[in-house]
């Protein structure tokens, strides 16, 4: 009987303190719901909808219906004409659109004569795993629209074999590579796992050491104790950049076709982001496990939704929504445009401006929380 009592009081004196740890409690139920949300609604590796720009020289009958055809397929959409390849390089380069599709302007007279016509499909292939279900889908939606079209009274004009012949181009990564995207992604992920992890300490750590007081009775401002708390790991993030963009040349042999000082202020940019938003956190976590908890919750969206596990394009528009509130999403664009594509800082500059916004606005937070504290 005793045995059953002093059990029945640590079972009470455990419950007490759980119930007392709301952020615990909250992450107990919190990361299920999310990883079953996540997994179940937003992930999805065959993504359609995807951008496309034409650059249609020929404005036939056959090749209206042949772009319609393509629009069809689900997986192409907010087409947009363009009237020249510099235009559709720029928006390509700048990940405005997935895809290019040229239609020669002798496509129509080519099909009269019997001949087989060309149709240029030039994709963003920095993300293969993107582009593979689309580029699948183009060939048979073209010979589908044109056995159609080319019936009745234009039967003459089709031939036993497929009429038309679809030249595919992956830019950026001609041979679909997948360790191309999946290596620059990770220093995005790496960064962010400890860089955030890292600061979400700081505070916590003074508190349960009890050298807080001592903090406190420094002639320092917020704004000094969150530059000092951060500093000394932006060194920290330098060395894990080199490290990683060693192996990605040495044992993975990825490009780097970009601008290395422009690479290394935005590398910079998203480090102290990372470094803000983790000592916000150190502010609101009262112990050093609730900010570890802190951390990894924010840690699992930015790997699922930031584009670097599965297709960002390919995620529902309330997914992209979330997505776009990551640090992390902005700075994979920033990376795999310069390492890949030779991004110009005109072209990042829009990724640039939100990670600079975002610094400003988690600064602010976390200074607001730390006068809290001193309170």
């Amino acid at each position: 009987m005793g045995f059953l009592l002093r059990l029945w009081a640590m079972i009470g004196k455990e419950a007490l303190q759980l119930r007392r740890d709301r952020l615990t409690f909250a992450m107990m139920f919190g990361l299920p719901i999310m990883q079953l949300v996540l997994f179940g609604f937003a992930i999805n590796s065959d993504p359609k909808g995807l951008p496309t720009a034409v650059l249609q020289s020929d404005n036939s009958k056959l090749t209206r219906a042949l772009v319609a055809a393509v629009g069809n397929t689900g997986y192409f959409s907010s087409t947009q004409a363009v009237s020249t390849e510099a235009e559709a390089d720029e928006l390509l380069q700048r990940g405005a659109v997935q895809f290019i599709i040229t239609i020669p302007g002798d496509f129509t007279r080519k099909l009269i004569r019997h001949e087989t016509a060309q149709v240029a499909i030039e994709a963003d292939g920095t993300d293969p795993a993107t582009v593979g279900g689309a580029l699948a889908a183009i060939g048979q939606a073209a010979s589908q629209t044109l056995a159609r079209e080319l019936s009745g009274p234009l039967a003459s004009y089709g031939t036993p074999a497929a009429p038309v012949d679809i030249v595919l181009h992956r830019r950026y990564n001609p041979e679909g590579i997948t360790r191309f995207n999946i290596v620059p992604g990770l220093l995005g992920v790496i960064l962010t796992m400890t860089m955030v992890m890292m600061t979400a300490l700081a505070v916590t750590r003074e508190r349960e050491r009890g050298t807080m007081e001592n903090l406190l009775a420094m002639p320092v401002r917020p704004i000094e104790v969150m530059a000092g708390k951060i500093a000394p790991y932006v060194l920290i993030g330098g060395v894990q950049v080199a490290v990683v963009l060693v192996a990605a040349k040495i044992l993975f042999a990825v490009p780097f076709v970009g601008s290395f000082a422009l690479f290394g202020a935005a590398t910079l940019l998203f480090i102290t982001v990372s470094l803000a938003i983790g000592f916000t956190f150190s502010t609101i976590a009262q112990n050093q496990l609730q900010a570890m908890q802190m951390s990894f919750f924010f840690l699992m969206p930015s790997i699922l939704l930031s584009g670097f596990a599965f297709p960002f394009r390919g995620m529902p528009a309330w997914a992209q929504a979330i997505g776009e509130g990551l640090p992390v999403t902005h700075f994979l664009r920033i990376v795999r445009g310069l390492m890949l594509k030779g991004a110009s800082l005109e072209q990042i500059s829009g990724e640039i401006a939100v990670l600079a916004f975002m610094l400003i606005l988690v600064s602010a937070l976390a200074i607001s929380r730390y006068r809290v504290t001193l309170d």
